[in-house]
């Protein structure tokens, strides 16, 4: 179980550590310095490399949730901070579902054709559901110290 743990911690701190610092400090960078040309490319690059790490994640995320619930005695022993973990992690891979296989493979598209507002336009919805995202993780994190 403390390998679980480890496993469940490392790979929550990966996705809501990648999308703080894809936020935050990566996407202001890349605007402050490059123009579209060079910009979108480099995001769709990052952004497709994140994506494959994150898609790790969920799994271990999954895999290990669900070995630590059932090793603990189920959902009907768990604290409700737990179930509430739980609730909002699915809504979060299903909202990264959408980003990674739908959003995404758009903005790629629109960034080889050379569409550079399609390409930002697309990359602007990734960002306002990484922050959702990011949003969620935070919560998750809160909830389940406090609850």
């Amino acid at each position: 179980m403390t390998l679980s743990l480890l496993l469940h911690l490392l790979a929550a701190m990966l996705w809501i550590g990648g999308m703080a610092f894809a936020h935050f400090a990566l996407r202001p960078a890349a605007i402050a310095t490059l123009a579209p040309p060079q910009r979108l490319p480099l995001l769709a690059e990052a952004l497709g490399r994140f994506f494959k790490l994150v898609m790790i994640a969920v799994l271990v995320l999954l895999a290990t949730g669900l070995h630590i619930i059932f090793a603990t005695g189920g959902f009907a022993a768990v604290r409700p901070g737990v179930h509430v973990m739980f609730g909002v992690g699915v809504v979060m891979m299903l909202i990264f579902g959408y980003i990674a296989h739908g959003a995404y493979p758009k903005m790629r598209r629109h960034v080889e054709a050379q569409e550079w507002p399609a390409a930002a336009a697309r990359l602007d919805i990734i960002r306002k559901l990484v922050i959702v995202n990011l949003v969620l993780g935070v919560l998750i994190v809160v909830a389940v110290k406090v609850i």
